[in-house]
């Protein structure tokens, strides 16, 4: 299997050109292509071009895509909204097309778990959002609307050319702090990081395993979707409580947090107000990830890192080249 990587010089894309290179007799071999040169990236080229996508697809004789490449949540304030369409559907669409044209026989979309949007949030009083595939997107701002876009691109490719698309709603992934002020005022990084897994992260490992089992399995299963993120402790009947009192909820599930927690001089978020399920990915990919808050806990209290060694390779972006906040291209 000949796969082209897209976005090779952002975190998702290095760590699977890191991981791939690391299993040269598994049959599989990768070429990296991104806008940025980096040194994952084989292709310089800008995926509006259809030109410069035919040629990466039929110059290396690419059978597979991943396509990671992105104009993220962070470039919302500093790009316009035709810059997202051109990155983000119009490249999507040459590249499915001309995956189509080149032959390749598999094709897998990073999408990410920001496309729900406002379907995130519930009202005042209101349970937690307990968000599976089949919840429907209503997008926020222009990052959302181009990568529903771009799913939906996948699905009508998928329909009529009869292109195996696998679409991965990932959460973060991302190490860079967060671009909430008041929130890196009350949490520290590693803190708030760990309180995610047990809701919206996922580690950069794991993301890695479910885009490889996906290209594996995309052939067989022909489309779907699916979010991918830690697996959660929490049950739906949970809901309720995670709005009214996370901590509460938390200690009950793992009386030992606590202590740990206060070791650290770390705090539970006072509230949860959405949980992402991953049980659809997990069993349609039979992804098992490893690094969800249990885990955590677990080399927390042997004085372990909390992530994986794959997260502190890829390390910082950022995803500004000049000075834009926290998100500033290292």
């Amino acid at each position: 299997m000949k796969i082209l990587v897209t976005g090779s010089s952002g975190h998702l894309g290095e760590a699977l050109m890191r991981t791939l290179a690391q299993d040269p007799g598994g049959g599989r071999t990768a070429v990296g292509l991104d806008l940025l040169p980096g040194p994952f990236t084989q292709v310089v080229a800008d995926l509006a071009d259809r030109d410069a996508v035919r040629r990466a697809l039929g110059d290396h004789g690419i059978t597979a895509v991943v396509h990671a490449a992105t104009l993220h949540k962070p470039h919302v304030s500093s790009h316009a909204r035709r810059e997202f369409v051109d990155a983000n559907v119009i490249g999507t669409l040459n590249l499915l097309e001309e995956a189509v044209a080149a032959g390749a026989d598999r094709f897998v979309f990073t999408s990410t778990t920001s496309a729900f949007g406002r379907a995130l949030t519930p009202g005042d009083r209101q349970p937690a959002a307990w968000i599976t595939e089949g919840v429907v997107p209503v997008p926020r701002n222009i990052y959302g609307v181009t990568k529903t876009s771009a799913e939906g691109l996948c699905e009508l490719v998928h329909r009529d050319a009869g292109l195996p698309v696998l679409i991965l709603r990932t959460s973060r992934f991302f190490p860079e702090q967060d671009d909430r002020e008041e929130v890196r005022a009350t949490y520290p990084d590693a803190n708030l990081k760990v309180n995610e897994l047990l809701y919206r992260r996922v580690d950069i490992e794991d993301a890695v395993a479910a885009h490889l089992l996906a290209l594996d399995r995309a052939p067989q299963l022909g489309f779907d979707r699916y979010i991918i993120s830690a697996t959660t402790p929490f049950q739906r009947d949970d809901a309720p409580a995670l709005q009214e009192d996370a901590p509460a909820v938390v200690a009950a599930k793992f009386p030992h947090y606590a202590d740990i927690y206060n070791k650290l001089g770390w705090t539970m978020f006072p509230k949860i107000e959405r949980v992402y399920d991953n049980a659809h990915a997990r069993a349609g990919l039979g992804w098992a990830p490893r690094w969800d808050f249990a885990y955590a806990l677990d080399r927390l209290a042997v004085g372990e890192e909390p992530r994986s060694a794959l997260t502190a390779a890829v390390g910082l972006k950022g995803y500004h080249a000049e000075p834009h906040g926290v998100y500033t291209t290292r």
